[in-house]
């Protein structure tokens, strides 16, 4: 199941899910999901716009095929290498301890991660 068009979409999406383990939406959180995303896209993209649409994504995504969205996705955008997926999970951290902390929801969603990420990418 591919639902993004491009590997900075679905990073993006990535974050917002990331962001939304521990069930809450912090703000220092987003604040470094919108820094990221300066780096993501092309100049000129209205980046509040893109942000909360794909909170909306997320939030109506049926979250039991969480796990094929992501096995999928990495395996079909896998041309972008483990340098960049590396870079997602230490972007990825950073998003996390925005609100001073690291969750155990947090932690655990990290781990499914890497597991889907080094399971389905080469």
């Amino acid at each position: 199941m591919i639902i993004h068009d491009t590997f900075a979409d679905l990073l993006l999406f990535v974050y917002v899910h990331m962001s939304e383990s521990d069930h809450n939406y912090d703000p220092s959180e987003m604040t470094v999901i919108k820094e990221k995303m300066k780096k993501l896209f092309p100049a000129g993209t209205d980046l509040e716009r893109k942000l909360y649409h794909t909170i909306r994504e997320y939030n109506s995504f049926d979250k039991s095929k969480l796990h094929t969205l992501l096995a999928d996705s990495f395996e079909h955008f896998d041309k972008n290498g483990s340098s960049l997926k590396n870079d997602m999970i230490k972007d990825i951290k950073e998003i996390f301890t925005a609100d001073g902390s690291i969750n155990p929801d947090e932690a655990e969603a990290l781990e499914t991660l890497k597991e889907i990420i080094d399971h389905h990418t080469t």
